[in-house]
């Protein structure tokens, strides 16, 4: 059963954006990123048909009520029936099987995308699921968030100023490619294409080991036996550095068992590092401390700098 709010478009109305003349394009799971990018895409001018799939009946309809979406279907053979853009916009541990599901109904011609944050596994998967479809995949990964969740969390300018990494495989077919950057760009992304195995090392450092620390550190401090007062007394750099931990356990869990190895590396390394630090305090070292501090505080200043125009 079809659940609308709008007459379907007719194809090959015009988009006030180039490149994003879609019919229709299937949202499947309709969260934070995916309903981010479906606010996105009609803010650019996009006219298609946006269908959202899900299990949450209750979130489908409120996605509808915000005008999120035009309308959702609890079948992905519905939902993608006519979709000349499929986004895979589910939990990293359920990707490969839903690539499973969407192969069965995919159009000829249709495109298929993700937002996973792993994504060798990912493409693993997708070998496997997609089979002859394979090159109708492109590998995707919106380098924006918030700690918070579900429909009600999106917005329009989720994207805006951030990167979006593609990494497309071998098989990929490059219209495919420049489809999925078009709608990128079309959220006011910066669209990079770079190897999987790259991406995967990179976000391990830069994303999945800050939110394992600050998952790690409130668990810490939620053990210590004073721990009432150590949060009744946190502060600002508290609640800013552990801000991530508010984020949601199933997808950091599926995320750690999706990207492992580059995790586990990266934690190594720094476990070197902070071992080097508690040694350095121990022996009263305020020249290395210094030293740390001043170069730390000197990179990050210049890379949220170049990264964001100066704010912090």
């Amino acid at each position: 059963m079809s659940h609308r709010t709008a007459a379907l478009p007719a194809s090959g109305t015009d988009n006030m954006a180039e490149g994003i003349n879609y019919r229709r394009v299937a949202i499947i799971g309709v969260g934070l990123i995916g309903g981010s990018l479906a606010r996105a895409l009609k803010r650019a001018g996009c006219r298609a048909e946006i269908i959202g799939y899900g299990r949450n009946h209750l979130n489908l309809q409120r996605a509808v009520e915000l005008g999120v979406i035009d309308r959702f279907e609890t079948s992905v053979a519905l939902a993608i029936e006519g979709a000349d853009m499929v986004v895979v916009a589910v939990p990293v541990g359920a990707i490969g099987d839903m690539l499973g599901e969407v192969a069965l109904n995919l159009d000829p011609e249709a495109v298929v995308t993700d937002v996973g944050s792993a994504k060798a596994g990912v493409i693993n998967d997708a070998r496997s699921a997609l089979g002859a479809k394979l090159p109708s995949f492109v590998p995707g990964h919106p380098i924006a968030g918030t700690e918070k969740r579900g429909v009600e969390a999106s917005s329009a300018a989720l994207f805006e100023g951030h990167a979006v990494l593609l990494t497309p495989i071998a098989e990929t077919r490059p219209l495919a490619v420049a489809r999925v950057r078009a709608m990128w760009e079309a959220t006011g992304a910066r669209v990079i294409e770079m190897d999987a195995a790259r991406h995967d090392q990179i976000l391990a450092a830069t994303s999945h080991l800050p939110h394992m620390l600050a998952y790690t550190l409130v668990d810490t401090l939620a053990r210590m036996d004073e721990s009432d007062a150590i949060f009744q007394f946190a502060a600002g750099g508290f609640r800013d550095f552990t801000r991530i931990a508010s984020s949601d356990p199933t997808m950091w869990r599926d995320i750690c068992l999706a990207n492992g190895e580059a995790i586990v590396a990266v934690i190594e390394q720094f476990q070197t590092h902070l071992a080097s630090v508690a040694d350095a305090v121990r022996q009263r070292d305020g020249d290395k401390l210094m030293a740390l501090f001043a170069r730390a505080k000197a990179v990050r200043d210049r890379v949220i700098k170049n990264n964001q125009g100066g704010s912090k």
